[in-house]
């Protein structure tokens, strides 16, 4: 892949982020809800993004393990090891 075409799908990814999240912010600002009931919904959101980011992270370093110690454990994809 050159440079070039690297550089224009980092744009391009960047550049749908961006719309997503103003799009989500202007959802917010324009939706006809109370303000604690957004703050409500906001703060419960966060709860679930931080507790699949805090899993990801977790299957990510099990898989990055080195290989060669703890072959006989095996991650269930929990909080255990079996």
């Amino acid at each position: 892949m050159s440079r070039s075409s690297e550089n224009a799908a980092t744009t391009a990814i960047l550049a749908f982020a961006s719309g997503a999240l103003l799009g989500a912010v202007a959802a917010l600002l324009l939706a006809p809800a109370p303000g604690s009931e957004t703050r409500r919904k906001l703060a419960d959101m966060q709860e679930d993004a931080s507790g699949r980011l805090k899993k990801y992270a977790k299957e990510a370093r099990f898989r990055m393990a080195p290989k060669g110690k703890g072959e006989d454990l095996q991650y269930d994809g929990g909080d255990a090891w079996i």
